[in-house]
């Protein structure tokens, strides 16, 4: 497995100490309106025992990087260029000229992939034991030993290992899924990690924990690891080097902490102003304008010159080779100088006017839709002819009580499976409450209602959604005409076919969806995911709705739209004085949405609602334990001005199961302030709001005369 002697000068070793050296590899799909390239012509040097991260937006080609590491792009793909893999003490591979069999080998024995999606890298009807050794088997690995080396990995992944063996993968919840992919991973003891986008479906606690442990599991197994993902801050912290991908090609590569201060390529500026995060000011956060190029049209010189307000004919021209920026440190702009200087001044000014000042709370009046002692259980709970024998029972809400008012906006925050979306549902009208009642303006909103359906005509249009994924949310079968007329046809019946379709242009032209006229005709899948989630939010909007549920609306798009989409909605709140109530589990989208509108957050564990408050006292003066673990496990791109990144506020990484909920405070089991009462009563929530800014929590400690304090500690060794 060594390349051939015919490419004796391409298998010289490198200078420094790189184990995969990568030179103008380019991968490209026939499509019949052309070549797509979705790598072009990249070099790059991976060193040995190092973190990179590989960042970028969605379709810049990370993905089709990773698989080109491993020459595992799928066909109808073509890879072209080297890719040479430097064994320690062994002769050098060339990756891209191995035979099937030979790849097969270096692919789990000596580079090693973790994918995105953990649950569909498992066979379903097979315990996790039997993939580690169907692994160890395929491989001629001593079965035994790996599985004795598989223990000790699931073991520093904090995970119990016999119990890990023994399960199906539907017994594990996301996290232990993941964790269990990143041993099975390294049980054949590869030279190299490559992970491609691996906690993008888990929460920010369970985030942080994974990255937080990939440098123990580095320096313990002697790994380098390649981390690929669209979210900076997740990987800024832990990455040694950071190579930025735009355009399919690499745009400035270097150390890390040099890339975050001093970033020398307008995209990356770009990049990091489009992050929302804890800690910078509002006005430092705005949206990358226009779109990323198409693969089979890429601009001529600089791809991203379209975009770029320091961009000149140089830049239309010719296209910028590396430039040395510093130590270890490539950028590819004409103008990286003058971006250093120069680029925040040109974003500012191209900003238009944007408005971006924190508001005051703009909510007042009586409530508009109060929730009183809500609870919302599924599961079988009486015989019946469709019991089909499973008597547990879940309580998703347990007890919320909350009233949001006239232009309100509240941030329901919390990790998967705490009951957000479900409480967010019941506020709309979506989901029947098991217990409790809803008002709509003092109207009971299922007084006579008919099943799970609101009988108030009124009340359904007034109360609206906007979905997570806005793929699966518009009919795929239809035109984006044909989705907006229907809101209008039901709710507006006055208005004619022609009155319609002005609507509906009207309104795609202030959500600059523009030329209108061109996009009324298209179909979902040809539009771009920020195209499609405005549409969504314009058949929303569409009814004149007061309240929207929007259901994690931001999350499935790039971090480059989420602050321009998130703008957007506060505008059209403004302009049609509507209140949204907003599911996201990400702490510094909230903070962005809660702080420039003046709204609250709401923080939920495990059905129940333990903080709620102004965006300023939730994010800079949280009190309840929890909430503090969601800030620090908020990846910030400085992560010096917030907690300390090595001190955990949780005693355990995995949230209790939801059929088996903790008595007392059921988050005492995580909490590193727990002490024995918390293990025996639930504390109420506790007011300590004052003239300018609202907070409630439910924690002991912030009430100095209770009893908790004279309550001896849990010890850590506790469930």
């Amino acid at each position: 497995m060594t390349v051939s002697e015919s490419d004796a000068s391409f298998a010289e070793p490198p200078l420094e100490d790189v184990i995969v050296e990568m030179r103008d590899a380019s991968v490209e799909f026939g499509m019949d309106r052309g070549q797509s390239r979705v790598l072009n012509e990249v070099s790059i040097d991976i060193e040995r025992n190092e973190i990179l991260g590989v960042i970028g937006e969605s379709g810049s080609g990370k993905s089709m990087f990773a698989s080109a590491l491993l020459d595992a792009v799928p066909a109808p793909g073509v890879t072209t260029g080297d890719v040479t893999y430097y064994p320690e003490g062994g002769d050098p591979v060339d990756v891209l000229g191995l035979s099937k069999a030979e790849l097969k080998q270096l692919r789990w024995e000596e580079i090693s992939m973790v994918f995105q999606g953990a649950m569909s890298s498992f066979n379903p009807v097979v315990k996790i034991r039997t993939h580690f050794v169907e692994t160890l088997s395929a491989h001629d690995y001593n079965v035994d030993r790996g599985l004795e080396r598989a223990r000790e990995l699931l073991s520093d992944l904090y995970l119990d290992p016999e119990r890990m063996l023994e399960s199906y993968p539907h017994e594990l919840s996301g996290g232990m899924k993941q964790r269990v992919l990143i041993a099975l991973s390294l049980v054949l003891e590869p030279d190299l990690l490559v992970m491609d986008e691996p906690t993008a479906a888990l929460d920010l606690l369970m985030q942080r924990s994974i990255v937080s442990l990939l440098e123990e599991i580095k320096e313990k197994h002697d790994l380098t690891i390649v981390f690929i993902t669209h979210d900076l801050p997740l990987v800024a912290d832990v990455a040694d080097r950071l190579a930025v991908l735009y355009a399919f090609e690499f745009a400035e590569i270097g150390p890390s902490e040099a890339i975050l201060e001093n970033p020398a390529h307008p995209y990356t500026r770009a990049l990091l102003n489009a992050t929302p995060n804890l800690s910078a000011p509002l006005e430092e956060m705005r949206p990358i304008e226009g779109e990323s190029p198409d693969p089979v049209n890429i601009p001529n010189g600089c791809s991203y010159h379209p975009r770029c307000p320091l961009a000149d004919a140089d830049c239309v021209d010719t296209d910028p080779g590396p430039y040395d920026a510093g130590p270890d440190h490539d950028v590819h702009c004409h103008h990286w100088k003058q971006s250093i200087d120069d680029i925040d001044v040109a974003f500012a000014e191209s900003d238009d006017g944007r408005t971006v000042q924190s508001a005051v709370a703009k909510a007042s009046g009586e409530p508009l839709v109060s929730l009183s002692d809500i609870e919302v259980r599924f599961g079988s709970e009486n015989d019946g002819l469709l019991d089909f024998g499973d008597s547990e029972v879940v309580t998703a809400v347990d007890g919320v009580s909350l009233d949001i008012y006239e232009n309100d906006v509240l941030v329901l925050v919390g990790e998967s499976g705490c009951g957000k979306t479900t409480l967010g549902k019941t506020a709309v009208g979506l989901q029947t409450p098991t217990e409790g009642s809803i008002e709509y303006r003092g109207r009971d909103v299922w007084e006579g209602a008919s099943g799970s359906t609101i009988a108030d005509k009124e009340i359904r249009r007034a109360l609206q959604i906007v979905h997570q994924d806005p793929g699966s949310a518009l009919n795929s079968h239809q035109r984006v005409r044909t989705i907006l007329e229907q809101p209008l046809k039901r709710w507006h019946p006055e208005l004619d076919g022609n009155d319609r379709i002005e609507r509906i242009l009207g309104m795609l032209e202030y959500v600059g969806i523009s030329p209108p006229e061109d996009y009324i005709e298209r179909y979902p899948h040809q539009l771009s995911g920020g195209e499609q989630q405005r549409v969504a939010l314009i058949r929303s909007m569409l009814v004149n709705p007061d309240l929207i549920l929007a259901d994690e609306a931001v999350s499935a798009l790039d971090v480059s739209l989420r602050v321009g989409m998130m703008d957007l909605m506060i505008e059209l709140q403004d302009s049609f004085d509507t209140s949204f109530l907003f599911i996201s589990h990400d702490l510094s989208n909230a903070r962005y949405l809660a702080e420039k509108t003046g709204g609250r957050i709401g923080v939920m564990y495990l059905g129940e609602l333990v903080e709620i408050g102004s965006a300023e006292r939730i994010i800079h003066d949280p009190k309840h334990p929890y909430t503090k673990a969601l800030r620090w496990a908020t990846p910030e791109l400085e992560p010096d001005e917030v907690d300390d990144p090595d001190e955990s506020p949780i005693r355990t990484i995995d949230i209790p199961d939801q059929k088996n909920i903790p008595s007392g405070c059921r988050y005492h089991t995580r909490c590193p302030e727990a002490r024995e009462i918390c293990r025996k009563q639930d504390p109420g929530m506790i007011d300590l709001s004052d003239d300018t800014r609202a907070q409630e929590t439910a924690c002991f400690r912030a009430d100095d005369d209770h009893e908790y304090w004279e309550s001896p500690p849990i010890p850590d060794s506790s469930d």
